[in-house]
């Protein structure tokens, strides 16, 4: 019975010696692992935060740059309309070098070479007549003598 007891008591003494030494560490030591944690923790968020700061930082100054930009292009334009009103000898050329720069402006009516014939859409196929060859046929192209 002796034996017993010691097989039982020295595992459950020794249980009881290694809660207690572990209570014992982590009331010494309690921020150990988690200040390492959170100094990680901060680190990555002062990286974010940073990071964050950078892209508003980028899309100001892009938005500047690109204000600028227009501002730019309005003065080429404007410069180039100057120079079309002065510069043209007559009044057809000033008119063509105007609607030249400003494309999307509405224009007066522009005359065609020539009207179309129909409305309707053009044919990817030739068309032929009731009594001539189709274009697949032997005698296409050909000339009769």
């Amino acid at each position: 019975m002796e034996l017993s007891l010691l097989v039982w008591l020295l595992p459950t003494l020794a249980l009881v010696v290694g809660v207690a030494i572990g209570l014992l560490i982590a009331r010494l030591a309690p921020h150990a692992v988690p200040g390492s944690t959170q100094r990680q923790l901060d680190d990555i968020q002062e990286k974010f935060d940073s990071y964050q700061h950078e892209v508003v930082t980028h899309f100001n100054s892009t938005a500047i740059l690109v204000t600028k930009l227009t501002q730019s292009y309005q003065e080429v334009q404007e410069h180039l309309a100057d120079g079309a009103n002065r510069l043209a000898t007559d009044d057809l050329t000033r008119q063509r070098l105007l609607a030249a720069l400003h494309p999307d402006a509405p224009q007066g009516s522009r005359d065609r070479l020539t009207p179309p014939h129909s409305d309707e859409a053009p044919k990817d196929y030739a068309p032929k007549g009731p009594n001539s060859p189709g274009m697949l046929d032997e005698q296409y192209g050909l000339k009769r003598k």
